[in-house]
C-alpha cells in the first residue's frame, strides 16, 4: 500500500473508520470517543452533528462554529472536535492534519455507504504527498463495523426476515454484509439481548462470511478503546480479500460435472482494482492465503458451483426471481450467458437483492497472437485452459444455512444452455 513507500521520518496520524447501519450503536460509540478522559485529542468526522448527542458541559465556550447558518463543527474542552463530513474528504482530512492539534482522526461512514471507496480515498493521500513531503499524513489504522445482534438474529433467521418485500430493507441487507466483508473488527453490539445460543450462531454466520475480522461482543458499544486504537490492523490488500467469497473464487476450481476436469491452480478473478475500467480482456489477478471458516454445528455451509457451460439468460433470470432458495445468505462469483459468450459478469446476492455487472471480456476472445503471449507470460492461464471453452466458466460461491446442495446445483444446471 502507499504507506509503505512513505519515509519513516514522516509523521503520521492514525485514522479509525467506523461503519454500521442506523441503529447499530455507532453514535453511542462516537460519544464514548468524544467524551474520553484519556487526553487523546480526537477529530471526529460525522455525517450529521445533530445525531451525535454531545454533552453540553463538554462543549468549549465559543466551540460551535457554523457555516451558512449550519453548525458544522463543535470544539470540546478535552481538545476533541466533531465536524460534519464534507464532499471533499481528502481536503477535510488534510485540513485537520495540517493543524497539528490532533492525535487521532475518526471517520463515521454513512450507514448507506460502502467502506471500500472511503478506505481507498484515505489511502491515496500519502501517495499524492510525494517522497519529499514533511507534514503530517493520515494512516488508516483500522476499519470497525458496528452491527446490531438483534437485527442480525432476524436477518440471519434464514426465513422471511432476510427476504423482506421492503426495498429499503433489501439495501440494508446488502450493506450489512458488505460492511462485514470489508473490515478489521466487528463490534457485535446489544449482545446481551440475544440468547447465548443465538449469539454463537450469529458469530458462526459472520465467521462464514468474513473469516478474518476480529469479533467483539458488547452492549452500548462499551468497550476498551485500546481494542480499536493503534491496532496496526489495516492493510488494503488483506481487507479487500478477506471475505469468504474471494477465498473460494480464487481457490482451485472444483470438478466440472460436464467435463470432469480438475485444475490444481488458482483462478484469480474478482472485482476490478482501482484504476481498472473493466475494459477489453480485463481480469484483475492476485495471490492470497486463506484460513478455514466452517460452522457445521449451526448448519452453515459454503460451496462453489463450477461449470464451463454458459447460463441461458432467461432461465437464470427466472430462477433468481422466482426460485432462489431463501436460506442462501450470500452468493457471489463470475458467470456468463449463451446470449453473449464473450463477456464475463460479476453476480452477487445478499438477501433478496441481486446485482449483475460486466466484468470484462474473457481471454478466449483475444486474437490468437495476443493470447499466446498472455499464456507464455502467465502459465496459470494455460493450465486452466479448457479446449472447448477457453477460460470461460461459471464459478459461484454460495453461503447459507441448511443448504440442499444437490437441489441448488440441479436447479442451476437447469439454467445452463
Amino acid at each position: 500500500m502507499p504507506y509503505k513507500s512513505i519515509r519513516k521520518m514522516t509523521k503520521q496520524i492514525p485514522v479509525l473508520l467506523l461503519t454500521g447501519y442506523l441503529g447499530s450503536g455507532k453514535t453511542t460509540l462516537l460519544n464514548r470517543i468524544l467524551n474520553n478522559r484519556r487526553g487523546i485529542r480526537f477529530a471526529v468526522i460525522v455525517n450529521d452533528i445533530g445525531e451525535v448527542n454531545i454533552d453540553a458541559e463538554l462543549i468549549q465556550k465559543g466551540g460551535v462554529v457554523g457555516q451558512d447558518g449550519a453548525d458544522d463543527l463543535v470544539a470540546l474542552q478535552n481538545g476533541c472536535i466533531c465536524c460534519t463530513l464534507k464532499m471533499d474528504l481528502i481536503k477535510q482530512i488534510t485540513d485537520i492534519t495540517n493543524t497539528g492539534r490532533f492525535d487521532y482522526i475518526v471517520i463515521e461512514a454513512s450507514g448507506i455507504c460502502e467502506p471500500a471507496p472511503i478506505a481507498q480515498t484515505i489511502c491515496t493521500i500519502p501517495a499524492m504527498a510525494g517522497p519529499d513531503f514533511k507534514g503530517i499524513l493520515p494512516r488508516l489504522d483500522c476499519i470497525a463495523t458496528v452491527v446490531d445482534a438483534l437485527r442480525l438474529q432476524s436477518e440471519f433467521d434464514c426465513g422471511d426476515s432476510l427476504h423482506s418485500d421492503n426495498i429499503d430493507d433489501e439495501d440494508i441487507e446488502n450493506l450489512i454484509i458488505q460492511q462485514i466483508e470489508f473490515c478489521n473488527i466487528i463490534l457485535l453490539n446489544k449482545i446481551s439481548e440475544v440468547s447465548t445460543e443465538n449469539a454463537a450462531r450469529i458469530r458462526a454466520i459472520i465467521r462464514a462470511i468474513q473469516p478474518k475480522a476480529k469479533i467483539i461482543g458488547c452492549d452500548y458499544c462499551d468497550i476498551d478503546l485500546d481494542l480499536l486504537l493503534d491496532t496496526g490492523m489495516f492493510d488494503f490488500e488483506d481487507v479487500a480479500t478477506s471475505a469468504t467469497w474471494v477465498r473460494e473464487i480464487e481457490g482451485p476450481n472444483p470438478e466440472d460435472s460436464d467435463h470432469h476436469h480438475h485444475h490444481e491452480h488458482e483462478h484469480h478473478l474478482h472485482e476490478h482494482e482501482e484504476g481498472c475500467d473493466g475494459g477489453e480482456h480485463c481480469h484483475c489477478h492476485h495471490h492470497h492465503h486463506h484460513g478455514e471458516g466452517e460452522a457445521e454445528e449451526y448448519g452453515i455451509q459454503t460451496f462453489v458451483y463450477f461449470r464451463r457451460r454458459p447460463f441461458d439468460l432467461n432461465r437464470f433470470d427466472y430462477f433468481c426471481d422466482k426460485q432462489w432458495p431463501r436460506n442462501i445468505i450470500r452468493s457471489k462469483g463470475v458467470i456468463y450467458f449463451a446470449e453473449n459468450t464473450d463477456m464475463s459478469y460479476l453476480f452477487e446476492q445478499a438477501g433478496v437483492q441481486k446485482k449483475l455487472q460486466e466484468a470484462g471480456y474473457w481471454f478466449a476472445t483475444a486474437p490468437e497472437e495476443e493470447l499466446q503471449q498472455m499464456m507464455a507470460n502467465d502459465p496459470r492461464l494455460a493450465a486452466d485452459w479448457d479446449p472447448e471453452y477457453g477460460d470461460r466458466m461459471i464459478k459461484l460461491v454460495i453461503i447459507g444455512q441448511h443448504l440442499n446442495r444437490h437441489a441448488i446445483e440441479s436447479a442451476l444446471d437447469n439454467c445452463l444452455k
